[in-house]
């Protein structure tokens, strides 16, 4: 057998106190990964990240799908133990993806190679003066700040002009981005495609509970099955185009934009939730589950090179 890590922030690790009320989402994709992986004859198990340079030369490969506290003041460091571990295994993605992936500027590098990216301005940090001109840029009057490197809504913003300024505390702590807010979010919901070597596997659209707009889970938000048209998965496909490389892993963002066509908000290549449940089949049985194994068993053969 093969031996693949996942890696994982601390608060995901099981039996350990403090962990995040979403850590349900851990259970429900690795009760599908395990097996799925089981039969291609590769062994998982969960390793935090902080000890990952570590242990990684006893590893196949090692895949950061639960390391969602490297934003929080972690980045740094999150990079030197990917980089470390990049020097003993097949790190996937690829480290010089998750480098990329991890800072959200790279909306302008996709959207300079086609993708329909939601127009997007970029502060080096938030002041009042920088947001001011963000309302002038977008032609808004209620936009999102996100933390340029953040996640899982973790420092975001709702702001709308004229109200009191938000407090630093808030407030992304460094760089942020700066988008309009669509109202589509609250009636229609977000999409997410998911990619798995390349290709589409199956998608969800997520709606925030009433009175929010955050998607996620932590928050009160719910997602279902979604068949998407033909038309969306070619916009999905469009993003997935954009990329000069086949990542093992992806999940594409979408939100309905005032045109009516659907813009990309986040391409995740660093620590997306696979959203396995809503992919055919339960157990090791889950579409999802095998293609993902599929794909890495590949790229283990050698046969997918992941590459900036």
């Amino acid at each position: 057998m093969k031996k693949i890590a996942i890696l994982a922030s601390e608060n995901m690790m099981p039996n350990t106190d403090g962990q995040r009320e979403d850590s349900f989402e851990r259970d429900e994709q690795m009760g599908k990964l395990v097996p799925a992986f089981a039969e291609l004859g590769m062994a998982l198990d969960l390793v935090p990240w902080k000890e990952a340079a570590s242990v990684a030369s006893t590893y196949d490969a090692m895949l950061p799908l639960f390391v969602w506290d490297y934003f929080e003041g972690n980045e740094t460091a999150f990079i030197a133990e990917m980089a470390k571990v990049d020097t003993q295994t097949l790190l996937l993605n690829s480290f010089k993806t998750l480098r990329w992936n991890s800072d959200k500027s790279y909306l302008d590098e996709l959207e300079d190679h086609g993708a329909p990216v939601i127009q997007t301005v970029i502060l080096e940090r938030v002041t009042q003066s920088g947001i001011t001109k963000a309302f002038e840029t977008l032609g808004a009057d209620k936009i999102v700040i996100k933390p340029q490197v953040g996640g899982g809504a973790w420092r975001q913003v709702l702001y709308t002009k004229g109200d009191p300024f938000p407090s630093k505390d808030d407030l992304p702590p460094q760089g942020a981005l700066v988008q309009a807010f669509l109202p589509s979010v609250e009636t229609e919901g977000e999409y997410s495609f998911l990619f798995f070597g390349g290709q589409f596997s199956h998608a969800v659209v997520k709606r925030p509970k009433d009175g929010d707009y955050r998607v996620q889970s932590l928050y009160g938000g719910s997602e279902e099955t979604y068949t998407p048209t033909s038309r969306e998965r070619a916009t999905a496909r469009s993003v997935m185009d954009a990329l000069t490389f086949t990542p093992l892993y992806a999940r594409v963002d979408l939100i309905r934009g005032l045109a009516g066509t659907l813009q990309l908000i986040e391409l995740e290549m660093l620590e997306p939730y696979l959203y396995l449940t809503h992919a055919e089949g339960e157990a090791g049985e889950n579409k999802g589950a095998q293609k993902l194994a599929q794909a890495l068993a590949k790229q283990l053969d050698g046969r997918i090179v992941d590459m900036v």
